[in-house]
């Protein structure tokens, strides 16, 4: 079997710079930049939005958001699906919910947000109600794959209920848990930003979008929007790094279920 010599990121670079070239030639096709810009009038565009008096504060309160509803749904989704997991009656009483919540469209969710809440607390609520689920399922699925014979054993052993949990049914949630950290926070990202634009909270990238759209600023449009893109990708690699040593740690030679 032969092994690819080809650099990944060399791959994505070009990737990245063909699709820049098409982006380019689109523009110089249709020659209208209220439909498509070319990419170096949004690049222009997006370096002079740093200089925007409110340009932080509006980056800082859109992330704000998306990370309270992402604790919210990482709060309560682990806890219920870990109990969940534990307890099929549980499950069994709260599925039917979770799959309301998952089958119900964003933007339905947004309107009735917006009739209940401030402007400034619906995309929060979207964007945990969004969230949850995918938390949720990945709890139960990840508490449910733990080895029962390590479960069985550390019975045995009269291991604590608290050993128990962190020592076998934690290691083992742990992959599954961090694919739906990581789904959930990128979805976050795009559901606030979604919630924004309707409830208009004075201070956020989806007002940004809004406002552009309004008078027709497709250059500030496309930069706001690479903005959130480049955004939710930094916190996702974040969040992947810590959990990847966070993995790596619990991996270690030192681990023992008695400890």
């Amino acid at each position: 079997m032969k092994t690819s010599i080809i650099n990944p990121k060399t791959t994505a670079m070009a990737g990245g710079v063909l699709w820049l070239l098409l982006w380019q030639t689109a523009a110089l096709v249709i020659d209208q930049a209220i439909y498509l810009p070319a990419p170096l009038e949004v690049m222009k565009r997006l370096v002079l939005l740093l200089g925007d008096p409110d340009f932080f504060r509006v980056l800082g309160m859109t992330t704000y958001r998306v990370l309270v509803a992402f604790g919210l749904s990482v709060a309560l989704g682990v806890t219920l699906g870990a109990l969940c997991g534990l307890k099929p009656t549980l499950e069994h009483l709260f599925r039917p919910l979770v799959s309301l919540i998952r089958s119900t469209p964003v933007i339905s969710v947004i309107i009735l947000a917006i009739v209940w809440l401030n402007s400034t607390h619906v995309p929060i609520f979207t964007g945990f109600l969004m969230c949850f689920p995918i938390i949720w399922t990945s709890a139960v699925s990840g508490v449910r794959s733990a080895d029962p014979h390590l479960v069985e054993m550390a019975g045995l052993y009269q291991v604590r209920p608290a050993g128990i949990l962190l020592k076998v049914y934690l290691p083992a949630a742990l992959p599954t848990l961090k694919a739906g950290f990581v789904s959930a926070l990128g979805l976050g990202f795009k559901v606030i930003a979604a919630g924004e634009v309707l409830a208009l909270p004075r201070f956020a990238i989806g007002s940004r979008l809004h406002d552009a759209k309004v008078y027709l600023q497709i250059p500030d449009l496309l930069a706001w929007t690479l903005f959130l893109i480049l955004l939710s990708y930094v916190f996702e690699q974040l969040l992947d790094l810590m959990l990847k040593h966070f993995l790596d740690r619990r991996r270690s030679p030192r681990y023992d279920i008695s400890d």
